[in-house]
């Protein structure tokens, strides 16, 4: 496994767990360092564990020798980000080209060089040039293999997978028989519980990757958009939502309005996705609305908080529960938080704030002048205005009470509706949440 980053650590996690022998390379001596001391850097529920025993049963290994790691491999995955091009939101190849060039030479026989990282289409016959321009006497396929892992779910979401999708060169001489065979043999376990494998060609397998991070993203900006329309017409956004979600055509999921969609996959696979459309000279317009229609929302919700607020949030404190873009994670890659409490703290707001795990990796992103709290009452106290950013449950076993005994003020904007409104009025709290009555 070629980067230990997110992708990487949960895919060889769980592939470890499958009973296959798998070595990390990471060429971060930090994150290495931390690694072989069974130190996660990054938070994913139940990851910890499933490292620790692996390690210790020997089939989980980390270093930072890529020659001694793809020695005698059967199949090496790439798993390197390709963060967005600065300046038109292309997908960045540099390290993923990078990986070709050193598997190549580190090539001792037979193995299926499969892309984990998420890649433009093309990207797995680009790896099979730059191998063969580098080792002319390399013996190899190549695959891809996109993932699929929502942050927070990630091992539940390997496990047991709503399908898995790998591309193989049809245009081998062998149809790609010899690459589907490894990869057959690597996802035996999940076969044996009929998970759906779905095999297709390399360009299609990458393409759908991003077709589907972008089309939940539509889904996403989609009810958002909903909801300020339920509140210019009274209608309530979360039946609206169970009326469409019943139907099976459309589902349930992704319908949960809010302040805007963030994280490590949406933001970069939506603008990549754009960028794909416009260089094969067939835009993805749907797309390319739906990076404008969330950036919008994001900046509009700053501007909501100061109107609750009377119009003004200079020298008033504001309380700012949760961080991350979404809850059970660290993550603070596109959070809304990001450009909200700038937005706030450039007029004149005091913020405390509090989340359960992101609050280490939420202070490079936040205005410097921000007060990080031990828990979510001590971030709402004498506070004039209390914001719901991220959704954790801790959050919602506040009682209305404890949220008024600790604030000021009384204003509560809810941007995540994980308060009910009756109760919060109730108590006297000027309440505010999204889509709702």
């Amino acid at each position: 496994m070629i980067g230990g980053g997110y992708v990487g650590l949960v895919s060889a996690a769980c592939f470890a767990e499958f009973g296959i022998e798998v070595a990390v390379v990471e060429n971060s001596p930090s994150r290495l360092a931390a690694l072989r001391e069974g130190r996660i850097p990054i938070y994913e529920p139940g990851l910890d564990k499933l490292v620790e025993s692996n390690m210790q049963a020997g089939r989980l290994s980390f270093g930072d020798d890529i020659t001694a790691a793809v020695k005698g491999a059967e199949a090496v995955f790439i798993a390197v980000g390709t963060p967005p091009r600065n300046g038109d939101g292309a997908a960045d190849m540099q390290y993923v080209h990078a990986a070709a060039q050193q598997i190549a030479r580190a090539l001792t026989g037979y193995a299926v060089i499969v892309t984990k990282s998420t890649v433009p289409a093309g990207t797995s016959r680009r790896i099979a040039e730059i191998i063969r321009s580098t080792r002319p006497d390399a013996d190899f396929d190549v695959a891809s293999n996109p993932e699929f892992l929502r942050e927070g779910n990630a091992i539940g979401d390997f496990m047991r997978p709503d399908r898995v999708i790998i591309g193989l060169d049809k245009t081998a001489p062998d149809g790609g028989a010899r690459a589907e065979a490894v990869m057959r043999k690597v996802y035996r376990p999940l076969s044996l519980i009929e998970a759906p494998l779905l095999f297709t060609t390399l360009e299609t397998s990458e393409l759908t990757k991003y077709a589907s991070n972008s089309f939940l993203a539509m889904k996403i900006s989609f009810i958002n958009e909903m909801a300020s329309l339920c509140e210019k017409l009274g209608a309530d956004v979360h039946d609206l939502a169970k009326g469409m979600g019943l139907d099976g055509r459309i589902g349930r999921k992704f319908l949960h309005p809010g302040p805007g969609y963030g994280g490590s996959c949406f933001p970069k696979d939506t603008l990549a996705l754009s960028r794909i459309g416009q260089e094969a000279g067939s835009p993805c317009r749907l797309v390319e609305t739906t990076v404008q229609v969330n950036d919008a929302r994001k900046i509009g919700m700053a501007g909501r908080i100061i109107a609750a607020c009377g119009g003004s949030v200079e020298g008033k404190t504001i309380a700012v529960l949760g961080l991350t873009f979404k809850p059970e994670t660290d993550d603070m890659r596109e959070a809304p938080s990001i450009p909200i409490l700038h937005r706030l703290a450039e007029s004149g707001a005091h913020i405390r704030a509090f989340d359960p795990v992101g609050m280490e990796a939420a202070k490079p992103h936040l205005p410097p002048t921000l007060t990080y709290c031990a828990d979510a009452l001590d971030a709402a106290n004498g506070a004039d205005a209390l914001v719901v950013l991220t959704e954790w449950n801790v959050f919602r076993a506040l009682a209305p009470k404890a949220i008024v005994d600790a604030m000021k003020g009384d204003v509560v904007v809810d941007l995540r509706n994980i308060f009910d409104p009756a109760a919060m009025r109730a108590a006297g709290l000027a309440y505010q949440s999204v889509g709702r009555p």
